[in-house]
């Protein structure tokens, strides 16, 4: 089994705050659940922190083989993700969200936004993935699970650094919705356009690295 590396808990617990940037993430949550109640926005911290959670650990353990026997690459994988979250930037940007929320309201006949379904489910997507769980993530979660081995105590070490980082996240999501409340809807609404073209870019960088791996992969294989 070997010595457990205590460094591993540090080193993992940087990495994935780099690449889940939780401080980063927290204000796109706000955006994306504006103007739901509270026990929506506590409900989607919860169901998309936990679903992030199961979809690395699942990654750690399954991934590798996963992607492999469907030939996807995590370029493509990144390609795609991409592709949607600049979907969600979209909306962000131009209110589309807005406009059905108050479509669906209409269809109710209720002008009560509590109603269960009148707010969009944000947690499996973006939030969970690619946010959370997103290609960076997962393909950190990969790698220190391959340097490890079979050995569980640094297994436990690499999980516990990534599980800190989601703890993170979901305390940041249930305190950032008061701040956002405190700033007013036209402030809110300015930020959520402003929140929404930092995505867009984002999903464009997310695009291009998966372009430029796939075209890296085909330039080393000839």
């Amino acid at each position: 089994m070997g010595a457990i590396d205590w460094s591993l808990l540090a080193a993992s617990f940087v990495t994935f705050f780099v690449v889940i940037d939780p401080v980063g993430v927290a204000p796109i949550f706000a955006s994306l659940t504006e103007g739901a109640p509270a026990s929506h926005r506590r409900n989607m911290a919860i169901k998309s922190v936990l679903i992030a959670t199961c979809i690395l650990v699942g990654f750690a353990y399954v991934g590798e083989w996963l992607l492999g026997a469907l030939h996807v690459s995590l370029d493509a994988f990144r390609a795609a993700g991409g592709v949607l979250l600049f979907m969600i930037a979209l909306d962000m940007i131009f209110e589309k969200r807005t406009e059905r929320r108050e479509e669906r309201a209409a269809e109710l006949n209720h002008d009560d936004e509590s109603i269960p379904g009148t707010h969009e489910d944000i947690s499996v997507f973006p939030m969970a993935i690619p946010m959370l769980a997103g290609p960076g993530a997962i393909a950190s979660i990969m790698l220190f699970m391959s340097e490890v081995g079979d050995h569980v105590g640094n297994q436990m070490l690499v999980l516990a650094g990534m599980g800190a980082n989601l703890a993170f996240c979901f305390i940041i999501f249930l305190a950032v919705g008061f701040i956002m409340r405190l700033m007013g809807e036209t402030l809110a609404a300015m930020i959520t356009r402003i929140l929404g073209v930092i995505l867009a870019a984002l999903a464009a960088q997310f695009i291009l690295d998966g372009i430029a791996g796939v075209l890296n992969l085909s330039g080393a294989a000839h």
